[in-house]
């Protein structure tokens, strides 16, 4: 019997060929002949586009042209592809692929050049000449939904594209009415520049004679890139566009949207005749792409005299940005909407949220894309209950949290299981929380004020509801897997082969794994939402069961036995003494013309949702002269179902948590409200978290399967970053409530922190 490859920690395949300089990253394509993109930006929020003056440029060495928005004429815009219901229908302006009477964003482009070089495009793009005319701009949401702030649109008074609202209004104001208590804060989810270590770029080949587009890039779903480029902006068949991505140096949803830059690449290719590339600078990446979170939020929650949640009333705004990115609605309306109240029995929730437009580069999904906020939001609310009615903050969860499943929400979600109290219990034992207090009294003895945060979180994790999925018996044993959702950097060229392995009976080193190449790959939905192993694995499943189908009959032949008479398992068919390998199947089948392949394909509707959930808590120690908080200690007690791969799984949840420890900690995207500038705009101004500003990272896994797939999974891409904010944030506030302070918004960097203590102090 052989041990079975799921539940086992097996390093990543692909590493290998990462850490020996194998990987093919954008810039390791090489493409003879390219042309070089280089794109003209706007250095101004807001300003009327009055012309572009490019005859110096033109006369520079290498310069095969440069373009306006007048020659992009004939495309079509980059489109918003989330529908939100609205109290009115939403309103989404026209983004053209360059500026066309407005500016609206410092980093919008105007103009670009084509050359033969990178060097001598951007030389040329410097002198460009670009005449605006300035206007009044708005980087804030809730300044550009006041009256006499400035109008981005003329189509869209306001500012306000639409409000969202979901759940019960008259059940919250009832509640509310009879709470004993009621829990009340305002908080603000920082803006983030996401900084994945590779930035866009785009490569895009064009033939005449087939009319066809090959277009590479850095990104996370080529299926969903290709239909918006060739059914929106080009007006194609989708056949006429090919999509793929090589390596990916990272993504954490912002490779998701479809970019203007992409469709620039594939129209100068078509117009000059010859390839044409685009690589972002770092500097660039801050300004064109797009950013995550940032919103307000003004929140309560009511609870009775034992302490038992009545009710959560949230309302939002949320900053769109200047224009509507692909999933740009998506992040603060339909993802925490179905998360909100978390893994907490709260009988009655009503969320309302405002979406408005501003002048700041668009926002869209950045890791949990809406749970890390809707997850914070509560965590904090229920530590400020905690605090309002003398309850301690653990036994306060304990009360509250669903113990019952499945559990339908208040937000008609049904939770088919998890372990959302029992969670508790492991994490603070692995924190050492009962050794706290002596912890707490060392750090005093040095001046140091001590935190620790006990907060728990629920990730809805599910993403586009279908996937796809194909088999391939290849010459020489050879068995290729082509799947429709992508890795940029979670292990799916080890985890997919380790469950067709198991399913197969074959060795891993029996597998080859096909993605993001929509020639190679019928269909899919890419990364996004924790889906791969929940969605991708559940097709795999489907299609390896479509294969058992195919290749019983074939094996009861050769047998000489009847199909329902023969077996499976490790690999061979078998009828009494006599079997036969998958493989001698897959041949015979192939061989035969009148037969049928095994190879097979299956597409997966599955709309289940999963529900990860844990315990994840932070120690922390602040020093009060100076606002320097230092985190100690990280522990996590956490749901995701089956474990495919454990040490990838960890792997995934450490790298969300040090993302939510940035945040929480030092991350913040920063304009100037009165020019609209970028002031975070490079990595001199933004700061990002290091290996030394971590901790190490203990993170136990206690498992429940769900029944939700065939697998038993849990999304787990995620969580970490839903989970950390909160729990630093507390830890924080612990220590420093001892000086009255019990609100700071994030990021914690020295300085918010120092001025709270300076006000709790004075306030004392």
């Amino acid at each position: 019997m052989t041990t079975p490859l799921v539940g086992q920690s097996i390093r990543r395949f692909e590493d290998r060929r990462f850490l020996t300089g194998g990987g093919r990253y954008m810039a390791d394509i090489v493409c003879p002949g390219a042309l070089h993109v280089h794109f003209v930006r706007s250095p101004h929020a807001h300003a009327v586009l009055l012309g572009v003056d490019a005859g110096a440029a033109r006369e520079m060495p290498g310069i095969h042209g440069i373009f306006t928005a007048a020659d992009l004429a004939a495309l079509g815009p980059i489109p918003c592809t989330t529908a939100v219901p609205s109290e009115e229908p939403m309103r989404v302006p026209f983004r053209a692929i360059l500026a066309t009477d407005r500016v609206r964003y410092v980093g919008e482009a105007v103009a670009f050049v084509v050359a033969e070089t990178a060097v001598q495009a951007q030389d040329a793009a410097e002198q460009v000449l670009v005449d605006y005319d300035p206007l009044p701009c708005v980087t804030e949401a809730e300044d550009a939904l006041a009256p006499g702030a400035p109008q981005l649109w003329d189509e869209i008074p306001g500012n306000l594209s639409y409000r969202f609202n979901k759940g019960d209004r008259a059940a919250v104001k009832a509640a509310m009415a009879k709470a004993a208590h009621v829990a009340a804060l305002e908080l603000v989810n920082n803006r983030l520049i996401i900084t994945p270590l590779e930035h866009r770029g785009a490569l895009a080949e064009y033939d005449p004679a087939t009319e066809g587009f090959t277009l590479t890039i850095s990104g996370q779903g080529v299926h969903g890139i290709r239909r918006d480029l060739a059914k929106t902006v080009f007006n194609l068949p989708l056949d006429r566009v090919h999509v793929i991505c090589p390596d990916v140096g990272g993504g954490f949803g912002v490779k998701n949207p479809t970019y203007p830059e992409y469709a620039v690449v594939m129209w100068a290719a078509r117009e000059l005749g010859r390839p044409a590339r685009w690589a972002s600078g770092h500097g660039e990446d801050f300004v064109s792409t797009a950013h995550g979170r940032d919103n307000a939020t003004r929140a309560r929650l009511g609870l009775d005299g034992q302490g038992r949640f009545l009710a959560l009333d949230v309302e939002t705004v949320a900053n769109l940005g200047a224009a509507m990115s692909t999933g740009g609605p998506g992040s603060s309306t339909n993802a925490p909407g179905n998360a909100m109240g978390g893994g907490y029995t709260i009988p009655a929730v009503f969320m309302t949220v405002r979406g408005a437009y501003t002048n700041t580069v668009p926002l869209d999904a950045y890791r949990g894309a809406g749970k890390p906020e809707a997850a914070y939001l509560l965590e904090r609310l229920v530590d400020e209950a905690a605090r309002l009615t003398g309850i301690d903050r653990v036994e306060l969860r304990r009360r509250n949290l669903v113990r019952d499943f499945p559990h339908r929400t208040s937000m008609s979600t049904t939770i088919d299981c998890g372990r959302f109290a029992d969670n508790l219990d492991p994490a603070l034992a692995a924190a050492d929380a009962t050794g706290f207090p002596n912890r707490r009294t060392a750090s005093t003895a040095r001046g140091r004020l001590r935190g620790l945060g006990v907060t728990c979180f629920l990730e809805t994790a599910r993403g586009a509801p279908n996937e796809g999925a194909e088999i391939k018996f290849l010459p020489g044993g050879r068995v290729s897997l082509h799947l429709g959702t992508q890795s940029n950097g979670q292990g799916h060229e080890t985890s997919f082969p380790q469950i067709a392995a198991d399913r197969l009976g074959l060795p891993l080193e029996a597998f080859q794994f096909i993605q993001a190449d929509t020639r190679l790959v019928r269909d899919g939905n890419g990364h996004g939402g924790a889906r791969s192993l929940h969605m991708g694995g559940s097709a795999l499943v489907d299609a390896i069961g479509l294969v058992m189908e195919k290749a019983r009959p074939v094996a009861a032949r050769l047998l000489q036995a009847q199909p329902e008479e023969v077996s499976f398992a490790g690999g061979h068919f078998t009828v009494a003494e006599r079997s036969v390998a998958v493989l001698e199947v897959a041949r015979a089948a192939a061989e035969d013309p009148a037969g049928d392949k095994l190879d097979s394909y299956h597409w997966t509707l599955l709309d289940k949702i999963t529900f990860p959930n844990g315990c994840h808590i932070a120690e922390v120690e602040v020093d009060p002269e100076t606002g320097v908080v230092t985190l100690l200690r990280y522990t996590a007690a956490d749901d995701f179902g089956t474990a495919i791969n454990p040490l990838l799984l960890i792997g995934q949840v450490q790298g969300g948590v040090a993302q939510g420890i940035g945040q929480a900690m030092m991350e913040h995207t920063v304009y100037d409200p009165d020019s609209g500038q970028l002031l975070s705009g490079s990595y001199m101004d933004y700061a990002v978290p290091h290996a030394s500003d971590l901790p190490d990272l203990d993170i136990h896994l206690h498992g429940v399967p769900t029944a939700s797939n065939p697998l038993g999974v849990k999304g787990a891409g995620q969580a970490g970053a839903i989970a950390a904010p909160q729990a630093v944030v507390a830890a924080v506030l612990d220590a420093l409530a001892p000086l009255g302070v019990h609100h700071v918004d994030m990021p914690l960097t020295p300085e918010r922190v120092w001025r709270a203590i300076s006000a709790g102090r004075a306030a004392n």
